[in-house]
């Protein structure tokens, strides 16, 4: 057994670094958090200066049993999790568990740090440990009890106000307010009319356009002109004054520097790669977390290819630094390296400068030399990396535009922009912030024919543009990620997860790339920033972010941090508790009346999502209103009267089918249609207010069939069936599904066959299906057990009864015998 154990957090890291450290370490893995704060409420005590309860996380026990065994035999323990304040805690967290067991008598404990898995990097953490970092601990563990307090104790509240089942996060809670008042912003925006006026120029050599800058004498602004009567007009009189030429009266020519953007940050390489790669927040770090991790790099073994990915830091090593120079050198020439280093500052609001930025661990390891190792978006994504890292440290790229203006007559004028690249130095690898497409905004490109004052320039044509001025636009992954870190709120590592919390709890949805806030993610924002305005304003989460870091610095204390947020916390969540009114919460409108009925018409948020509602929602009222769900896409902040009312026209009934009405409606899974006992989901291409009768009934005899058809085999006495699914049969237990061999006959399936099948490929089962089919099998179980026990019981009794009776049949017989001997 090695003398030595080294902890990390992923086995994928555990097995490269074990190569590196040979026979005398043993490497294991956490699988990332080993214990987390007991999931109810308490957990997290402020009566005793916030002391929490930890429980070992349940899918984590056996890993930290092996860590557990390993320990026993060790000399020494290496905690090397990440070099963040979660890596800190994990280690922590290992080192109090085996504490708490007796583990760690007379043995060295050591905390050890790496930005890049590489042999020098691991070998020089080895050998330079230092102690586990209290004031980094303190920090995760006041964050985590943040954390734990708002969502414990918010969340109660808005299950009263607003809708049961909703959560409500310290730091999700500004970002869903950030998506939904840009959708405010939105629907109070009002378009409006401009136009633009182009001359369209014969050259000689090339033709361009020019845009109108100059009319009537005077400057030619975005609003001159609003309507397309005024704009034909002046169309018309510029013709006429041009005379078929435009004059060149001016040309102006500037060269201006353009210096490359520093290498990735976490933030950053999430906005490139949704800008360039089209790649979620989510999807990058999982991808980086591969490259950072380890790639087998044929007969060079295991190599981490970039450093830590989640950092603030733009600063660069002075041996990294070194080495993408000689590259640069040798790949494009000794003229595109400066005569010292580039260096660069952060802009972020509270950047932790403690790593380097994220970079290739070798530059040498080039995205042609390694693409056939990697898969196509980790290739993707280490090119990426790569070109920003090389592009940083090259020289600026000299650029010369050339700016021409143009006489139409003496009162008008237009004007045209090229843009040329002189020298291309960092462009010849890298340019930031064009999309997939190569998308740019400015002129650089274009090249304009040789030009000089007093020239006349053929002219083709004037045409005028109607355009409308557009509201700002929705928030994509990169934009808001930019956003979130602008203000300071939350940091890069947690970005990935908050946009996954507001999507999972169907507070926003993705329209293309764009986030739109649901009906409950508006009402769920309105809510708590009018109630609970501080805890959702983004310099208050900034101001947290910043006391947060001061406590991993060891500047403050974390319990007077929590004492100073809790007091006035609890104090507001139970004064709203008593003091809301639901109604004021949840968006209602009223929409106006039906001309048909004359009722009121008004849309709500109610348990399942929003509806419609037709007549009096009063308790006072005598008669029941109507109700009718919301159609996808369809929100109650926007719907309008005549949309509500088209709600009401179902269900719609279609005719008759085998003696039973047939009907189409939507429900809370979605559109339907109905005969007898009998509901089948509408396909999406079909429109609930506008199916046939035959199109219904045919879904429906679909489902019927398929039902009909759905048991291919099961067996008496076992949970175990041989079904038809939506893509070929499969094995179910009613809690996993399986797997059947293509080449296998299904219904020849044997039980013992059937049940090793379902051990070797079983999933647990998905969705609402496979709660009900777990409950039944459950309620089986249940009732089995019952008998059984019942069986037991009176198995028991009998047992009971007739071992008294047996006493009571000897205790007769001995006394016959004692009188027998007496007489």
């Amino acid at each position: 057994m090695a003398r030595n154990l080294l902890i990390v957090e992923s086995p994928a890291k555990a097995k490269t670094i074990n190569k590196y450290l040979g026979k005398d370490f043993t490497v294991l893995a956490s699988y990332g958090h080993v214990r987390d704060l007991v999931p109810k409420e308490g957990a997290v005590d402020p009566a005793r200066g916030f002391a929490m309860r930890y429980d070992l996380i349940d899918k984590n026990e056996k890993h930290v049993a092996a860590i557990a065994k390993a320990a026993k035999t060790a000399d020494a323990l290496y905690l090397a999790t990440d070099p963040d304040r979660e890596g800190e805690a994990i280690s922590w967290h290992i080192a109090e568990i085996l504490r708490e067991r007796g583990l760690l008598e007379n043995k060295a404990l050591h905390r050890v740090v790496f930005t890049e898995i590489t042999p020098r990097a691991i070998r020089e953490a080895v050998d330079h440990p230092r102690d586990i970092s209290t004031p980094l601990v303190d920090a995760q563990q006041a964050r985590r009890a943040l954390d734990y307090l708002v969502g414990f104790n918010l969340s109660p509240v808005l299950w009263r106000k607003v809708q049961s089942g909703l959560s409500a996060g310290r730091v999700q809670s500004p970002a869903l307010r950030m998506i939904v008042e840009r959708e405010e912003e939105i629907e109070a925006f009002k378009a409006r009319e401009y136009w633009t006026i182009e001359a369209e120029c014969r050259h000689p050599s090339q033709a361009f356009s020019a845009r109108l800058v100059k009319f009537d004498g005077k400057k030619y602004e975005q609003f001159t002109i609003t309507d397309g009567e005024t704009a034909e007009d002046a169309r018309q009189r510029i013709v006429q004054s041009a005379g078929g030429m435009l004059q060149v009266t001016d040309v102006a020519s500037k060269e201006r520097k353009r210096r490359p953007a520093p290498p990735f940050t976490t933030s950053t390489l999430q906005q490139e790669a949704a800008r360039k790669l089209g790649f979620t927040t989510r999807k990058t770090m999982q991808v980086a977390q591969k490259l950072y991790e380890g790639v087998a790099l044929g007969e060079e073994g295991t190599v981490g290819l970039i450093t830590y990915m989640r950092t603030d830091s733009v600063s660069l090593s002075a041996d990294a630094l070194s080495e993408l120079r000689d590259v640069i050198a040798r790949d494009f020439g000794t003229d595109s390296v400066p005569d010292k280093p580039n260096f660069y500052q952060t802009k972020a609001k509270n950047a932790q400068e403690a790593h380097e930025a994220v970079r290739p661990t070798s530059a040498l390891h080039t995205p042609a030399q390694v693409a056939r190792f990697l898969s196509d978006d980790e290739r993707k994504l280490y090119e990426l990396i790569w070109k920003r890292a090389v592009a940083c440290q090259m020289i600026p790229a000299t650029l010369n535009t050339v700016t021409v203006d143009l006489a139409a007559g003496s009162e008008h004028g237009f004007r045209v922009s090229g843009t040329t690249v002189v020298v291309p130095g960092f462009l010849a690898v890298y340019e930031e912030g064009k999309d997939s497409k190569g998308k740019d905004d400015d002129d650089q490109g274009r090249k304009l024919p040789p030009m000089q004052p007093g020239d006349r320039i053929p002219l083709e044509r004037v045409h005028a543009d109607q355009h409308f001025t557009q509201p700002p636009p929705r928030y994509t992954e990169a934009s808001l990620v930019k956003a979130l870190e602008e203000y300071g709120i939350g940091r890069p590592s947690t970005y990935a997860a908050i946009i996954q919390t507001l999507l999972f709890r169907k507070y926003t949805e993705l329209e293309g790339r764009a986030f739109r806030p649901t009906d409950v993610g508006r009402a769920v924002s309105k809510f708590l920033s009018a109630h609970f305005t501080r805890y959702v304003d983004y310099d208050f989460t900034a101001r947290m972010e910043d006391e947060l870091d001061a406590v991993s610095r060891g500047e403050e204390d974390w319990v007077p941090l929590m004492e100073k947020f809790w007091g006035p916390f609890k104090e507001m969540v139970d004064d709203k508790m008593e003091t809301v009114d639901r109604s004021e919460a949840t968006g209602a409108r009223e929409l106006g009346t039906d001309p048909a009925t004359g009722k009121p018409v008004s849309v709500r948020l109610g348990r399942f999502g929003p509806y419609a509602a037709l007549g009096s929602t009063s308790e006072e009222s005598e008669e029941k209103p109507r109700f009718a769900s919301l159609r996808p896409g369809q929100s109650m902040h926007t719907i309008t009267l005549e949309e509500a009312l088209e709600l009401f026209k179902l269900p719609r009934a279609l005719g008759e089918s085998n003696g039973e009405p047939v009907s189409v409606g939507v429900g809370r899974f979605g559109p339907f249609a109905k005969r007898g006992s009998t509901y089948a989901s509408l396909k999406k291409e079909d429109d609930p207010y506008t199916i046939g009768f035959e199109r219904a009934v045919e879904l429906i005899e679909e489902k019927e069939e398929f039902a009909r058809n759905r048991i291919i085999k099961e067996w008496d006495g076992h949970d175990i069936q041989v079904l038809n699914g939506r893509f070929g049969p499969y094995l179910s237990d009613g809690k996993m599904n399986g797997k059947i061999p293509k080449d296998r006959e299904p219904a020849s399936l044997e039980l013992e066959e059937a049940l090793k099948l379902l051990e070797e490929t079983g999933k647990p089962m998905r969705g609402r299906f496979a709660k009900k089919a777990a409950k039944k099998t459950a309620t089986r179980k249940a009732t089995k057990k019952t008998a059984a026990k019942k069986a037991t019981k009176k198995a028991a009794t009998k047992k009971t009864a007739a071992k008294k009776a047996t006493k009571k049949v000897a205790k007769k017989a001995v006394k016959k015998a004692a009188k027998k001997t007496v007489s």
